[in-house]
C-alpha cells in the first residue's frame, strides 16, 4: 500500500517503508558519533527485519557495517533502509556504497542526502553497480537528525539547544534567584536524557555562582557532558561542584584576558582548561566562544543559562532549538527572572517561533521543543 509519500526514483514510499525508516531513525538516535552524522541502518529480506545497526561513535563502524556486520557482511537480495545517504569515500572506515555493493543487496532506501562536499555519490555508485535507490522517505525527519552534523561541517558552529524550565507566566526563577523546583521529576529527569545527548552544556558565571550546579548526567545512567561556563571575569570559586572528582567530564571556562592571573592558576590547579576569548558589548565574544567550541569537535551543545546568556544567543540568532519545560506555576512578581532578555521586539509579527512544535507531557508539567525560526533574519532591509 502505498502512503503518498514523495520519494526520489523508484516510485512512492509504502507504508512498510516507512515503518522501516522510522525504525532506522530510531536507532540513528542511540549513537553518540560526533562529529560525525548520527545514522541508523535497518535490513530487510522477504518482509523480515534480518539485521540492524547505527552509528556509535566516530572511528568506529558506520550504520551500514554495524548492521552487515551481524550478517557476516553477507545481505544477498536484500532491501537497506539507511537515514543518510551512505558514504563513498574513505575515512577512518572504509565506503559504505562499497561494503552494500559486496554484500549484495538488491535495493538501498535512504532518508536523505548527504550534503558535505565531497561525501556524496553513494547513491550514484550504488544505482552504476546495478542495486535500486530510492531517496526522501521521511526526509524531512532524516534531515533533522544530521541537521547537528551539517551545521557543524558547514558553518564550523556547534547546533545550540536552548534548554529552560518556566512557570506559565514565563519566570525561571524568583527574583531572588531560588529556581528549585520548577518543574517536577519526571521533566528534571527528561532534561537529564537532553544532558546526556549533548556533547557538550554551556552556563554563564551568574548562574553558576548563583545555583552551583554540577552540570552532570543523574536520574538516567548516561554520559557527562563537557561542562562550558562563561566567566569574564573567572569568579568560578575553586569549590564550585563542577570540580568534583565524581565527574571526569572536562570543564572549560572561557574568560577575558584582563583575568586575574592568579584565579587562572588557581582554575587550572582544579583541572579547568582555560580558553581566553574577546569581550563584545555584552560580554564575551559569543561567535567565538562556539567557534571554539566547534573546533574542539562539540557539535551538540545545549544551553542552560539565564536571562542574559540566553538573550544574547537569541538576539544574535544563535539558538537552532529550544527545549522548554512549562509547569502549572505562577509566580505573578514582575521582578522575576524571565526566560530571556533578548531586547526589544515591537509587534507579534517579529517573535522567535518553534517550527512545527512537539509537545509531550512530563507529570504536570508540559515540554514544548523544536527547531526556532527568527522572522527578522529573513526579513528584507528596510529601505
Amino acid at each position: 500500500m502505498s502512503t503518498g509519500s514523495s520519494v526520489r526514483g523508484g516510485g512512492p514510499a509504502t507504508d512498510f517503508d516507512v515503518s522501516m525508516m522510522r525504525r532506522a531513525l530510531e536507532l540513528a538516535s542511540r549513537g553518540r558519533p560526533s562529529p560525525n552524522p548520527h545514522v541508523g541502518c535497518v535490513i530487510v529480506r522477504d518482509g523480515a527485519v534480518i539485521a540492524t545497526g547505527y552509528h556509535a561513535q566516530a572511528g568506529k563502524a558506520h550504520a551500514e557495517v554495524d548492521a552487515l556486520r551481524k550478517l557476516d557482511m553477507r545481505a544477498e537480495g536484500a532491501t537497506v533502509y539507511v537515514t543518510l545517504e551512505p558514504c563513498n569515500h574513505q575515512g577512518r572506515t572504509g565506503p559504505c556504497s562499497e561494503a552494500l555493493i559486496r554484500a549484495g543487496v538488491k535495493r538501498v532506501v535512504v532518508g536523505c542526502e548527504d550534503r558535505i562536499p565531497g561525501h556524496g555519490l553513494g547513491i550514484t555508485r550504488l544505482r552504476e553497480a546495478g542495486i535500486e535507490v530510492q531517496w526522501g522517505v521521511l526526509q524531512e525527519k532524516a534531515e533533522a537528525m544530521v541537521a547537528d552534523f551539517y551545521k557543524h561541517a558547514l558553518q564550523g558552529l556547534p547546533y545550540v539547544t536552548l534548554k529552560a524550565a518556566i512557570t506559565l507566566d514565563g519566570r525561571m526563577a524568583t527574583r531572588t534567584g531560588d529556581s528549585r523546583w520548577i518543574t517536577g521529576k519526571a521533566a528534571r529527569t527528561h532534561a537529564h536524557r537532553l544532558r546526556d545527548r549533548s556533547d557538550a552544556i554551556m552556563i554563564g558565571a551568574r548562574t553558576l555562582i548563583a545555583d552551583d550546579p554540577a552540570l552532570t548526567v543523574r536520574h538516567i545512567r548516561g554520559r557527562d557532558p563537557t561542562r562550558v561556563i562563561l566567566d569574564s571575569a573567572l569568579l568560578t570559586p575553586p569549590s564550585a561542584r563542577v570540580f568534583d572528582p565524581a565527574s571526569s567530564a572536562p570543564v572549560w571556562i572561557f574568560h577575558a584576558a584582563e583575568a586575574d592571573v592568579e584565579r587562572r592558576r588557581a582554575l587550572r590547579e582544579r583541572g579547568a582548561v582555560l580558553f581566553e576569548t574577546p569581550r563584545a558589548e555584552r560580554g564575551l565574544d559569543l561567535d567565538s566562544v562556539l567557534r571554539e567550541l566547534a573546533r574542539q569537535n562539540i557539535v551538540r551543545l545545549l544551553v542552560e543559562g539565564g536571562p542574559t546568556l540566553h538573550g544574547s544567543l537569541l538576539a544574535q540568532g544563535m539558538v537552532d532549538y529550544a527545549a522548554i519545560f512549562v509547569a502549572p506555576r505562577i509566580l505573578g512578581d514582575a521582578g522575576a527572572r524571565p526566560l530571556a532578555d533578548a531586547g526589544v521586539r515591537r509587534s507579534m509579527a517579529e517573535a522567535l517561533t518553534l517550527k512545527s512544535p512537539v509537545t509531550r507531557r512530563f507529570g504536570d508539567d508540559l515540554l514544548i521543543e523544536g527547531a526556532l525560526v527568527d522572522p527578522r533574519a529573513d526579513a528584507p532591509p528596510t529601505q
